[in-house]
């Protein structure tokens, strides 16, 4: 913007301008000749005038004139960074040749901010609440309402809780929130104001999540999740250059280099882990009269979109398995080989070989089984052909995550056969495990764990589960999972793993025996560059005595209540 200087006229000044004009006219009439020439008067409506180089332009429009703008002179690009965007966003970029940062907006070149005009990123924000929370999401309109201060949705009358960037951030997109609509803590304190203010909720961008934090679905849209889409989601925030009106630029794009999201698809993996299968009984003769993938058919689509989906098959697989006896009075199991198509069916990657029964057809079994896993390409961990190999941990890299699945026998004795070159399930060394999981971790692995454990009909972990699950934590295990319930347990947070002390039945006949074990859980983990990020429990209902369905939001809420009751929570 130009500014005139004012002041007052000088009447010496004015006098010998006056004198100079006066005596170049003088000159000017003395040079001219004696005679007069006729000239031929020019229509007004076709005469351009002409203006001497040192004339100075008259800015006062002619009627009819469209004004013309002001012409800005171009100076060196700066740019100004809106303060409250994401540290790591800021940190990120790198500016062109000649640009430099400055501090206040008014006279920069370029502005970046939360805007459309000129995307540079695009900043996912994630809606959680403490992991002890019964809900699973919200509508984009629940949402709104809260942030204008509205009545409506789960979280009536609870504050959204967000540090003040993230209240800054989402206030330049959609307005001012309503009043007490949001609470302001400071980042580091949100979390645990969250857990001991339940029922709470928040908003945190998406690199501060954890699996202490539930995250909830906006109109089943979440970030955690492989179909998430950020185009149709309200909290992806968009980062944006843009031109200062006011001042000239060079045209040039001042930012060579920044962070285009904080979330990259390829760097998230999720994991399924399950409960209890067992192709047995009442279970396998469903299966000879419905069809061998019949128990999947309406939870097969939810283990299939897992990256990773694990099955803890207890029992071996034998040509010579007789017709499935539904009253089978003892406890000697085995599977029709067909029934492997099961497995097949809802996308198994990997199975657990820890279980009681693995044992129970000898080592011709076994060996046929191990045969049969590795013709499909399924590989396996916690037991094998030997002792030492059940020992070893299955590594798996997906999308820059190192994970590492290992798995045991707790109860020993004649449940865990492999012993030097006999095949079997492996029996937990805990000493042995713990040095094993240190190593994993010093290598850059996640250790998942999953445990073969005693049987216990309640929802209360009993003490010899938390004791072995605590030690496993304590040695680096992110997480570890009870392979052995029949009935789903409780759960907690401790050195810094999730201990699911057990899931329930996958693949089993024990619906009838009463409510606990006619449900059972999913438990799908989510990681994302290198870390275990959250955690999300999906609920299923048998219907018979081998086929389950998803929970309806009331059969979820019932089983949430017990388990997270059951957890101290």
């Amino acid at each position: 913007m130009s500014h005139r200087r004012g002041g007052h006229r000088n009447p010496g000044l004015i006098a010998q301008c006056l004198f100079i004009v006066t005596a170049i006219s003088l000159l000017v009439s003395g040079c001219s000749p004696a005679t007069t020439t006729a000239v031929t008067p020019v229509a007004p409506a076709t005469q351009t005038p002409t203006r001497r180089p040192t004339d100075t332009p008259d800015s006062t429009p002619l009627p009819g004139e469209t004004p013309k703008p002001a012409t800005l002179t171009p100076q060196p690009d700066t740019v100004w960074v809106a303060p409250y965007l994401p540290a790591a966003f800021q940190e990120s970029i790198q500016l062109a040749d000649g640009v430099r940062q400055v501090d206040t907006a008014e006279q920069t070149t370029y502005l970046i901010d939360v805007g459309q005009e000129q995307p540079i990123s695009q900043w996912v924000y994630a809606l959680v609440a403490p992991f002890a929370t019964i809900p699973d999401g919200v509508t984009r309109e629940e949402l709104f309402g809260a942030w204008r201060g509205e009545a409506g949705g789960p979280f009536t009358g609870l504050p959204l809780l967000m540090d003040q960037d993230t209240h800054d951030v989402l206030s330049k997109a959609w307005g001012e929130p309503g009043s007490q609509a949001v609470r302001i803590l400071p980042a580091g304190r949100l979390e645990n104001y969250a857990w001991d203010n339940r029922p709470a909720w928040g908003v945190v961008p998406f690199e501060f999540l954890n699996p202490r934090w539930k995250v909830l679905a906006i109109d089943e849209n979440s970030p955690v999740r492989v179909d998430f889409d950020p185009a149709t989601y309200p909290l992806t925030m968009i980062f944006s250059q843009s031109s200062n009106q006011d001042v000239a630029n060079t045209g040039a794009s001042p930012v060579q280099q920044a962070l285009a999201t904080n979330r990259e698809a390829e760097k998230l993996t999720t994991v399924i882990l399950t409960g209890v299968t067992a192709l047995v009984r009442a279970t396998a003769e469903t299966m000879r009269r419905n069809g061998t993938i019949y128990p999947g058919l309406q939870i097969g689509e939810t283990l299939r979109a897992a990256d990773i989906t694990h099955v803890s098959n207890e029992v071996p697989f034998t040509p010579e398995c007789p017709f499935p006896n539904p009253k089978q009075p003892d406890l000697v199991f085995c599977s029709n080989p067909d029934y492997l198509e099961l497995l097949t069916y809802i996308g198994t990657d990997v199975v657990e070989l820890s279980g009681d029964h693995f044992g129970d057809w000898g080592a011709e079994a076994m060996e046929y089984t191990l045969n049969l896993y590795e013709q499909a390409g399924i590989p396996y961990y916690g037991g094998g052909y030997s002792e030492d190999e059940a020992r070893q941990p299955l590594l798996i890299e997906h999308n820059g995550n190192k994970l590492a699945f290992l798995g045991c026998n707790a109860k020993g004795g004649g449940y865990a056969t492999a012993r030097g070159d006999h095949p079997g399930a492996v029996a937990c060394d805990y000493e042995w495990m713990a040095e094993e999981i240190k190593w994993l971790r010093e290598e850059g692995y996640l250790p998942i764990v999953t445990l073969q454990h005693f049987e216990y009909f309640s929802y209360i972990p009993q003490p010899k589960l938390i004791t072995d699950f605590r030690a496993l934590a304590e040695a680096g295990a992110v997480i570890v999972s009870g392979s052995q319930a029949h009935q789903p347990h409780g759960m907690e947070f401790y050195a810094d793993g999730f201990l699911h002390y057990g899931l329930g039945n996958l693949f089993f006949d024990q619906y009838h025996m009463g409510l606990p074990t006619g449900q059972g859980m999913l438990d799908r983990h989510v990681f994302y560059d290198g870390h275990h990020i959250s955690s999300e429990l999906i609920g299923i209902r048998f219907i018979d005595y081998a086929q389950s369905r998803l929970m309806t939001a009331e059969e979820k809420e019932e089983l949430l209540q017990s388990v997270f009751e059951a957890s101290g929570w």
